[in-house]
C-alpha cells in the first residue's frame, strides 16, 4: 500500500516462503510456461496471473482444482509498487502483462485509464454480484463498469488500550466530540497521547473527510478528460482543523505511523487510541504488539462519528483482482478472476492465518468469522460488534486516476499543519491547487 497496509507483512511472508518465480520475459506475463504452481488439468486452457497475497498458492491450487473450464498459472513478481512498475511497463511495451494482476483499490483508476484493464461486467458479473457489497463494487469500479473482483478491505474503527480508559474513566467515545473531549481529560490527568496524526497515512486522512461528507474526485470514464477535484470544501478543512487541533493542543501525536518508534509507542502504551483498519491487528500482531507487556489490554469500538443519527462507514486499503487489456482470453480470465479467493477454504485460510479482512460475503456471514474471539483484543468478538457492521454498511468511495500524487501532496500539507505553519483550512486549500494544477498538467479538465 503506498501508505502502509496490510501488504508489508505479506511482502515478508512472501519472500520468506520464496514465492517469486523466475521466468524469461517481465516476470511471466502471459508465458505459461514457467507457473509457481503445478497445473495438474493440462488439457484445460491457462490464463496467467500476478499476485502477493501470502496464501496465492493455496488459493490458486484451490482454483485450479474446483474449476473445469480454465487454470490459473501463478507469478509472484513482487509486492505494490515493485509489481505495478514491471506492470506499467508491460503497459508501455503493449507485451508482457498477465492475463489477471492484483491490483490495490486505489490504484485500478491509474491503470484503467491507460485502457489497461478490461470491463469485467460483460462475463458473468451477474451471477457474482451478490456476494459482495455495495461499498466493495464501488470501490473497484468508474462509472457503470466494473474493473476488478473485490478480495480484502479495510473498514476503520477505533483500536483502544483498555487498561488506559480504565485508569482515567473513558468510555470509548460515539463522536469526535467526544473523542476530544476524553483525550483532553486524559492529558488534564497526565496520561499518555489519546491518538495520532501521522502525515504519511494520507489514504486514512481522505477516509476521515470522506466520513464527514467530503467527495475528494469524481470521474466518469465516458469524460475521460474530465476530472472533478474538490479537496478544499467545508467538510475537508473541517476534518484537517479537528486533527490539527488535537496536535496543537497536544492532545494526539504527529508521529509517522508504521515507523519502529510508532510501533514502540504502541506496545508501551504511549497513545490511547489507534484508530486504523480491520487489518491493523494482523499488522500490529506481527510487529510484536500484544505480544509482550501490552497483552491483552486492547480492545476496539467503532469509529467515532461526526452525526450519531447519520452514521458514515468509510474504508482504508484493499485489493482486488482484474482483467488486463492484454490478455487473449478475457471471459477466461475473468472466471479466474471471480473466483479466486471465493471458495471458502481459500476464505477461511485468509482469515486465520493470514491478516486480510475478506470481502466475499461468504465469510463475512460465516458464523466462525463472526463469533470469533479474537486473541489481541482479549477474546473480543471484534467482527461481530465492530468490523462486519462497518463492512456492511460501507457505501465506497471514487479514486483518482493520479492517487499517489494526491496521497504524497496530502502528506506534504500534514507535514506543514504539524510545524504549525499553515491551519488545516490552508493546508486544504493549497492542496486543492496543488493536485488541480496536476490535473490539468496531465491534460485534464479540471472540475
Amino acid at each position: 500500500m503506498k501508505t502502509k497496509r496490510i501488504f508489508v507483512t505479506a511482502a515478508v511472508l512472501a519472500a520468506a516462503s520464496g514465492l517469486v518465480a523466475c521466468s524469461s520475459d517481465a516476470g511471466g506475463g502471459n508465458d505459461a510456461s514457467n507457473c509457481t504452481n503445478t497445473i495438474t488439468k493440462k488439457e484445460l486452457p491457462v490464463v496467467t496471473m500476478w499476485g502477493w497475497y501470502p496464501n496465492m498458492q493455496l488459493v490458486v491450487d484451490n482454483f485450479n482444482k474446483q474449476s473445469s473450464e480454465v487454470q490459473v498459472c501463478w507469478t509472484n513478481v513482487g509486492q505494490g509498487n515493485d509489481q505495478y512498475d514491471k506492470f506499467q511497463t508491460a503497459i508501455s511495451a503493449g507485451t508482457g502483462a498477465p492475463d489477471v494482476v492484483m491490483i490495490e483499490m486505489d490504484r485500478i483508476p491509474t491503470f484503467q485509464i491507460q485502457d489497461a484493464l478490461v470491463d469485467i461486467k460483460k462475463y458473468g458479473f451477474d451471477a457474482v454480484k451478490a456476494n459482495y457489497g455495495e461499498g466493495a463494487w464501488k470501490d473497484v469500479s468508474i462509472g457503470d463498469a466494473v474493473y476488478g473482483v473485490p478480495v480484502d478491505g479495510g473498514p476503520l474503527a477505533m483500536i483502544y488500550r483498555k487498561d488506559i480508559f480504565d485508569k482515567y474513566g473513558i468510555t470509548p467515545p460515539k463522536t469526535w466530540a467526544e473523542y476530544e473531549q476524553a483525550a483532553q481529560k486524559v492529558k488534564d490527568a497526565g496520561g499518555p497521547l489519546f491518538g495520532d496524526f501521522g502525515a504519511n497515512v494520507s489514504a486514512l486522512t481522505m477516509a476521515l473527510q470522506i466520513q464527514k461528507g467530503a467527495t475528494p474526485f469524481s470521474y466518469d470514464p465516458a469524460q475521460p478528460k474530465s476530472i472533478g477535484v474538490k479537496l478544499n470544501d467545508q467538510a475537508s478543512k473541517d476534518v484537517l482543523e479537528y486533527w490539527g487541533g488535537l496536535v496543537r493542543k497536544g492532545l494526539v501525536g504527529k508521529q509517522d505511523q508504521f515507523t519502529p518508534e510508532y510501533i514502540s509507542g504502541v506496545i508501551n502504551g504511549q497513545y490511547a487510541t489507534y484508530v486504523s483498519a480491520a487489518w491493523a491487528p494482523g499488522y500490529l500482531t506481527g510487529a510484536g504488539v500484544g505480544k509482550g507487556q501490552d497483552t491483552g489490554k486492547f480492545a476496539v469500538a467503532p469509529l467515532p462519528q461526526w452525526d450519531l443519527n447519520n452514521p458514515v462507514q468509510v474504508n482504508w486499503g484493499g485489493s482486488a483482482f482484474s482483467v488486463t487489456r492484454q490478455s487473449k482470453k478475457p471471459e477466461l480470465a475473468a472466471k479466474a478472476a471471480y473466483g479466486l479467493y471465493a471458495d471458502k477454504e481459500s476464505l477461511t485460510d485468509g482469515w486465520t492465518n493470514q491478516i486480510i479482512f475478506p470481502l466475499n460475503l461468504t465469510a463475512l456471514n460465516d458464523p466462525a468469522f463472526m463469533e470469533l474471539k479474537v486473541a489481541f483484543f482479549n477474546g473480543q468478538q471484534a467482527n461481530k460488534e465492530v468490523y462486519v457492521p462497518a463492512a456492511n454498511a460501507y457505501q465506497g468511495m471514487v479514486y483518482s486516476p493520479f492517487g499517489q500524487y494526491y496521497f504524497d501532496a496530502m502528506t506534504k500539507q500534514v507535514s506543514e499543519i504539524h510545524k504549525g505553519s499553515v491551519s488545516g483550512s490552508q493546508a486544504a486549500d493549497r492542496l486543492q491547487e496543488d493536485v488541480a494544477k496536476y490535473a490539468k498538467e496531465q491534460g485534464f479538465t479540471v472540475q
